[in-house]
């Protein structure tokens, strides 16, 4: 074996090895969201609603805005606190924000550090 085939596989190692650690935690159990937020993750399509809230293991999506968990989700009882990194559409660059993530009977609400809240979002059917 060539000199340059074994550092092709030694870097092909090491990338599949640490593939397994970027992968997100699943920490609910489905995508919760309201009508238009649950009607994108069935379809991958959005209607076009500015009324689009949409949480999944992933982040949390609205009409005008992205924000991807960033580090660990942690739970408090039945609820969650997490950093997520959030672009609002029209806006350059991303901030950190602080979120918890209530958990009311079956529905989840989005709540910032700021008072702003999401929600109740429904588990998507």
């Amino acid at each position: 074996m060539s000199a340059a085939t074994r550092m092709a596989v030694l870097l092909f190692a090491s990338f599949s090895m640490a593939a397994p650690a970027i992968a997100s935690e699943t920490f609910l159990d489905g995508d919760y969201g309201n009508k238009d937020g649950c009607a994108y993750s069935k379809t991958g399509e959005s209607t076009g609603s500015d009324n689009f809230f949409l949480l999944t293991n992933e982040g949390i999506t609205t009409a005008a805005s992205s924000c991807s968990f960033k580090g660990p989700v942690t739970k408090n009882g039945t609820s969650f606190a997490a950093t997520v990194s959030c672009s609002a559409e029209g806006e350059s660059g991303e901030a950190d924000e602080s979120v918890e993530i209530l958990r009311t009977r079956k529905d989840y609400t989005i709540a910032f550090k700021d008072g702003t809240r999401w929600g109740p979002l429904k588990k998507c059917k």
